[in-house]
Formats: structure tokens, C-alpha cells, sequence
């Protein structure tokens, strides 16, 4: 009898131990959406998204120095979820879906300050030095939030959070900015060093 109950507490141990690991292991590896955030980095940038028929505007498409109404917060996708777009921990881009017709991020002179190349996706962690979202620096290097997403960083601490840089696919002239401790992201400008 006394034989019996320590191998049911060992095997109840064992359990208590091994599935927070194989879950841990499956998000891992992609077996869903998971946590956001906490250090995550994705290993690339999105996809393309597919194909669509340029949105109908309301108002003509506008360049970002014109008055533009910043989106508002999407809803969570998940319960525990941020209300912006971000990256789950299996690499899938939520809210990076409008495509390249997306009025919002239409520039007329797209990469007018010319191209970052200081170092772009996983490998390339940047530690905000300052400012805020119409104007923010790391390594001597300029950006700006684009002006459809400000209300996308609001929570953003712009003189110590890491970020990412990638590149964005379907929107000329911008990169996205990712924040490895939220696991939000955003559109930015490079404006220069």
C-alpha cells in the first residue's frame, strides 16, 4: 500500500512538472498564438498580405504630413492580448492584413531620408534613447511613428524599451517597429541619422 502511494505521488509530480514543459515547448513551436511579448523576438517580419482591391477612402489618400486620424486600438484578438496589432510567439503577424493599397500608408516620396542600414530583424535589437512618437532615436538614428498609428504606442516607453526593426512588404517607404517587451508593433519612418 505505502509502495502504491509513493509512485501515484511520484507519478502526479511528474505530470505537475512535464506538461507546463510540453506546453511551454508547443508554443514554442508554434502550437498557437500563446503569450505576446516578454521578450519574444520574431525570427522575420510578415508576409506579404494577400491581395485585395484598393479599400474605398472616405477622403482622398493622404500623405503622412497632412492631418490624419490615428486608428483606433483593435480589439484583442485573444483574451490576455494587447488591443494593437503585435506578434504571437508562433511568428504570426496580427494586424498586418490591409495590404499594399492601404490608403493610410500611402507616401508620395517613399524612403525620402533614404534607407536605415543599420541592421534590420532578429539579430538587430535596438534600445530606445528618447523622445516619442513623432520623433524618437536609438544609435544616432531618426524615426517617426507614422501618424495612422500613434495611438498604436501610446504605451511605449520611449527612452529604454527594445525594439526591432523590420522591414514592412507592403507599404513603400515604411518599416515596422516591434517591441520586444509589449510584442506590439507599429509603422515607422526612418528620417535619417
Amino acid at each position: 500500500m505505502k509502495a502504491l502511494r509513493v509512485a501515484l505521488v511520484g507519478i502526479f509530480t511528474v505530470a505537475l512538472i512535464a506538461v507546463p514543459a510540453w506546453s511551454q515547448k508547443k508554443e514554442e513551436k508554434g502550437g498557437g498564438g500563446g503569450r505576446v511579448g516578454g521578450g519574444y523576438i520574431p525570427p522575420r517580419g510578415p508576409r506579404p498580405a494577400k491581395a485585395q482591391a484598393a479599400p474605398r477612402a472616405q477622403e482622398p489618400a493622404r500623405a503622412p504630413t497632412r492631418e490624419v486620424t490615428p486608428q483606433s486600438r483593435p480589439a484583442a484578438d485573444m483574451p490576455g492580448h494587447p488591443e494593437a496589432p503585435h506578434v504571437h510567439t508562433n511568428g504570426q503577424w496580427i494586424g498586418h492584413d490591409s495590404g499594399k493599397n492601404d490608403p493610410n500608408y500611402h507616401l508620395d516620396k517613399p524612403f525620402e531620408h533614404g534607407r536605415f542600414r543599420g541592421g534590420i530583424g532578429k539579430g538587430h535589437v535596438w534600445h530606445l534613447a528618447g523622445g516619442g512618437p513623432s520623433r524618437f532615436w536609438f544609435n544616432n538614428f531618426y524615426w517617426s511613428v507614422a501618424p495612422y498609428d500613434l495611438n498604436l504606442c501610446s504605451d511605449w516607453l520611449w527612452d529604454s524599451d527594445q525594439i526591432v526593426i523590420y522591414d514592412d512588404p507592403d507599404h513603400i517607404g515604411w518599416y515596422l517597429a516591434y517591441n520586444v517587451r509589449l510584442g506590439t508593433y507599429c509603422h515607422v519612418m526612418y528620417l535619417g541619422a
